[in-house]
């Protein structure tokens, strides 16, 4: 399943630069704003040691990673949700991404112009949820138009479901609440929520960019970000985006992980990001494992086995039978597939069988 990320903030935050590091794909990070005027997409492969040890034992062909999209938009500002700083066209490519990973200034340097002239991260995410909010709200009052006689005068229920779940989302708008701070009970409410669209409502994380020294416990800016997102159903990460940088440009893994030990880090900032941005969407990773390749999936949380063979190929839902299932752990203790079947470790498990993190599967399907 395809997963994008998209990186919003105010111009001159680091978003380019941290783009940079994600993607190795060269979005130009100069110091001014709106130097990406299209937004950039990088596709980066997600780290996962499980994959590499699974691949030592089995000697595939090949090796395929799960993947994310990140998308670089142009810095947003004030007066976005009315065109400025063609915001109009920004807020749209926001709109087509599953998570956005906002990114707050929290470090001082005079030769890096602020758009609003001074460092404090906690009002320039004031600013940006406050242009995304208006957005929403205009997308909001013109739906209700569209509903509101039909949800009053007709018996269409989905109508007046749409109507209710409409209003809720106005009230809370209007208060200066993001969407995402509105829930719903029944899966019927979730799901015509989720077909609203709504800037707000999606998940989000604060990336904090921070100077070296501040890399691996932030600073006082960090601090600030804390206590205002304390009662958000949010994501928190500090990255040193300059740092990560000069990491990347380093030829060898043995030069980055000794650049970053230096730094007092264990993994580099966009490792930490992916396995962050994989926990806020609340997806796993399952994995198939043969001769001609060792291969990482993704699935939601959650998910039966039908559902995560159907992230293969739908006919493998359409037709499942029965899925072939290794614990990790199992795989890696005994060292291959017939000996894990020698030892009886291997499970048959039918169509309520949930799938777990780091599950191995095979999948018996007919169609």
């Amino acid at each position: 399943m395809a997963l994008q990320c998209g990186i919003v903030g105010l111009p001159n935050v680091g978003k380019s630069t941290l783009f940079n590091c994600l993607s190795n794909a060269k979005a130009q990070a100069a110091n001014f704003p709106f130097c990406t005027i299209e937004p950039n997409v990088g596709v980066i492969t997600v780290p996962d040691e499980r994959l590499n040890k699974l691949a030592e034992l089995v000697h595939p062909q090949r090796i395929v990673p799960t993947t994310v999209e990140i998308v670089d938009i142009a810095g947003l500002v004030k007066g976005a949700s009315k065109g400025e700083g063609l915001g109009n066209k920004f807020l749209a490519n926001i709109r087509e991404t599953d998570a956005i990973l906002h990114v707050l200034r929290c470090f001082d340097d005079d030769n890096v112009t602020h758009v609003d002239g001074s460092v404090n991260p906690v009002r320039d995410k004031e600013i940006i949820d406050y242009e995304l909010q208006l957005k929403d709200l205009d997308t909001i009052d013109a739906r209700i138009q569209k509903v509101q006689k039909q949800a009053q005068t007709g018996g269409d229920k989905t109508a007046k479901q749409t109507y209710d779940i409409l209003v809720k989302y106005k009230e809370a708008l209007e208060q200066g609440k993001s969407a995402r701070t509105v829930k719903f009970e029944t899966k019927d409410e979730q799901k015509i929520a989720r077909e609203l669209f709504l800037l707000t409502s999606k998940p989000v994380m604060y990336v904090c960019n921070v100077d070296e020294a501040s890399a691996v416990n932030g600073n006082k800016y960090v601090d600030m970000v804390r206590e205002a997102v304390k009662d958000e159903d949010a994501e928190i990460l500090i990255v040193a985006a300059k740092t990560e940088s000069d990491i990347a440009e380093l030829e060898t893994y043995e030069d980055r992980q000794m650049f970053l030990a230096e730094v007092g880090l264990e993994e580099s900032g966009v490792a930490r990001l992916i396995k962050s941005a994989y926990k806020l969407l609340n997806l796993e990773t399952y994995f198939t494992a043969g001769v001609q390749e060792v291969r990482a999936w993704t699935y939601e949380k959650g998910w039966k086995a039908p559902q995560c063979a159907g992230v293969i190929h739908t006919d493998f839902e359409k037709g499942f039978i029965r899925a072939e299932v290794i614990k990790y752990d199992d795989f890696i203790r005994y060292g291959s597939e017939a000996a894990v079947k020698e030892a009886g470790k291997l499970g048959v498990e039918g169509k309520e069988y949930v799938v777990q993190d780091g599950d191995i599967m095979h999948f018996r399907f007919n169609v």
